[in-house]
């Protein structure tokens, strides 16, 4: 048996669902409330320290890390393959989902509670606002996260993450000149993994740096046109709230824009 304790809008968790969803694996559904800061419960850190989500428990084993995840998948489920037979192919995968990891992902929570929900957090009772930052066990990141928070797209954190993903979006670019997928010759554990940002980005009212890039424009297009995205994404997905992270971002373009081009090419 196979359980998911995700969130429906979680980067991490929707990369674990679409792989979920392309193999045809059904999970028993636990969904952890991020903003009300479920993930800090004691309960479930006993199964995940970190306090994120996902985790995964598959016949009573605790699985964590939604990279280590996947490819666990990938090899207890080989059908269908999400990884190339080759040894440079696999590298080029994991050379994504280290990327992803160390310095995609890194930046994501950023250009998110800078814009998205921002709004709607500031509305929620001081303490219990606090009560969430305070549940972040890294120092840094609970500074970065309240800094986002009272300050927004001006945050001094904001412009260097933004440049995270753009030159994420740049290198996809090259990446994808000669082939449809990240992954190789079809969807796979590579493009699992990027495209939760790519959706956080449109998410977020910022379409506009998708658009720039035409290789990967048609890449999101292929990637969200595949049943694993209806099934992982879609089906999950509050329409309310994503429309209000939308609708926040697009009233942020105006002063976000701008980053787009400066920030362009400022991170390696």
């Amino acid at each position: 048996m196979l359980a998911l304790y995700h969130n429906a809008l979680s980067t991490c968790s929707q990369k674990v669902r679409l792989v979920l969803a392309h193999k045809g694996l059904e999970f028993e559904s636990r969904e952890i409330d991020l903003l009300s800061g479920a993930q800090h419960d004691p309960e479930y850190v006993k199964l995940n320290p970190k306090h994120v989500v996902p985790t995964l428990v598959h016949d009573g084993r605790v699985l964590v890390e939604s990279s280590l995840i996947i490819k666990y998948l990938d090899d207890a489920f080989p059908e269908p393959a999400m990884r190339p037979a080759d040894a440079l192919g696999r590298y080029a995968v994991d050379a994504w989902l280290k990327r992803a990891d160390e310095a995609v992902h890194v930046a994501a929570p950023v250009l998110t509670f800078a814009g998205g929900p921002r709004k709607a957090i500031l509305l929620q009772p001081e303490e219990v606002r606090e009560a969430a930052i305070a549940g972040i066990p890294d120092a840094r990141k609970r500074a970065e996260r309240r800094s986002v928070i009272e300050h927004g797209v001006k945050a001094p954190e904001y412009a260097g993450a933004l440049g995270v993903f753009l030159d994420a979006l740049d290198e996809m670019e090259r990446d994808l000149g000669e082939r449809d997928w990240l992954s190789g010759d079809a969807f796979g554990l590579a493009d699992a993994t990027l495209l939760p940002y790519a959706l956080r980005v449109e998410h977020l009212g910022m379409d506009p740096v998708i658009e720039a890039r035409p290789r990967v424009a048609a890449w999101f297009a292929r990637a969200k046109a595949l049943p694993c995205h209806a099934a992982a994404v879609d089906a999950w997905a509050p329409a309310a709230i994503v429309e209000m992270m939308r609708t926040h971002g697009k009233e942020l373009w105006p002063e976000v824009e701008p980053l787009t081009r400066r920030a362009a090419g400022a991170s390696a």
